[in-house]
């Protein structure tokens, strides 16, 4: 289990338990985080559940692929931390890992 800090555009943070092998984007589904849309489901087929990672975090997450690159163009005020949630695979790794929500979702 790794705790995931969901931190929305006002600041406010929501800390939430997720299970290795879970996305990020099924924990704040899960777990009611505002922000989170999903409307693909995480097929990775919109942009609905984009987040920023924090700094402290990009290279532990990783780089986005092309497909991921692809569908971030539609994304709200997309940034060089950009990812979509649903392609982040939570494991031990990534405890304690931090991600913003953008003000609004494309």
């Amino acid at each position: 289990m790794a705790k995931i800090h969901f931190v929305d555009h006002k600041g406010e943070t929501r800390t939430v338990e997720v299970e290795n092998g879970a996305t990020v984007m099924e924990a704040a589904i899960r777990n009611s985080i505002p922000g989170i849309e999903a409307e693909c489901g995480g097929a990775c087929a919109c942009a609905t559940c984009h987040v920023y990672v924090d700094e402290a975090w990009r290279e532990k997450v990783g780089s986005p692929t092309p497909m991921e690159e692809d569908m971030l163009d539609f994304g709200f005020d997309v940034r060089p931390n950009s990812r979509l949630s649903c392609q982040i695979k939570v494991s031990d790794d990534l405890d304690g890992l931090v991600v913003s929500t953008p003000e609004r979702q494309a």
